[in-house]
């Protein structure tokens, strides 16, 4: 899974112990150096966050083009968030131990709050997610429910019945509701046998598009006394 190979590939990694001493040169970028692989990874870089927000990606000769009209932001507020950004990424990244286990706390971690303009830097310790307790279980608004498979409708409900034991009233895939409970009894038979991919293109009249593998559905639950209950979203994949 990708779970699997991500954590292979944090355990994978150097220890930090054996960069003691490293010194990092910065590398000034050049556009029109092709041995530098720089545009190469920009392109690759972006196109990930535009297939993540649904925006058409670029070729490597477009990307070229949009570098090099861009103007850097050396000394301004812009450059300082990003170096502040990094270094929270270096948290992350070495957050996990070589054999797997969480070495970092949430106080490890950091929240800034820059004004150049007084000037005022202030920083915080984030504080832990609220978590949601039902039944047995827990969770926070980071996690997730995840099948590795196309379910169907109707094995979704079920298995939230049998593992949660809550009841499915409504579940939608962004601006699209795909199921409720109050739908004709004619709609419900034709939808519960349906995979989740072959109901996102039912309701919405569209495939799911080629680059997605995980469809994120949100979902309203009711406990067995009726009340409402606030679950995490539920990732679905629909290429597995």
């Amino acid at each position: 899974s990708d779970a699997d190979g991500l954590s292979a590939l944090v355990v994978s990694m150097p220890d930090p112990a054996e960069f003691a001493g490293v010194r990092l040169a910065p590398a000034d970028f050049e556009k029109d150096d092709d041995s530098n692989f720089h545009i190469d990874f920009i392109t690759a870089a972006s196109n990930l966050r535009a297939s993540n927000y649904g925006i058409e990606p670029e070729d490597r000769f477009r990307t070229k083009q949009i570098a090099g009209k861009i103007i850097p932001a050396i000394a301004t507020t812009t450059s300082l968030v990003t170096g502040l950004v990094c270094l929270e990424l270096y948290k992350l990244i070495g957050s996990v131990s070589r054999d797997g286990q969480t070495v970092r706390k949430v106080d490890d971690y950091k929240n800034g709050f820059i004004n150049l303009a007084l000037p005022f830097f202030g920083f915080s310790e984030p504080i832990p997610p609220v978590k949601t307790k039902c039944n047995d279980s827990e969770f926070t608004e980071w996690d997730s429910f995840d099948y590795d498979h196309d379910i169907t409708l109707q094995e979704l409900i079920d298995d939230f019945e049998n593992t949660h034991k809550l009841e499915l009233t409504m579940v939608s895939s962004g601006v699209s509701m795909l199921y409720a409970s109050f739908y004709s009894k004619k709609k419900l038979e034709s939808r519960l046998p349906m995979k989740v991919s072959e109901l996102v293109k039912s309701v919405t009249g569209k495939d799911v598009p080629a680059h997605t593998k995980w469809v994120m559905l949100d979902v309203c639950c009711e406990d067995a006394e009726g009340e409402d209950v606030e679950v995490p979203a539920i990732h679905v994949n629909v290429r597995n």
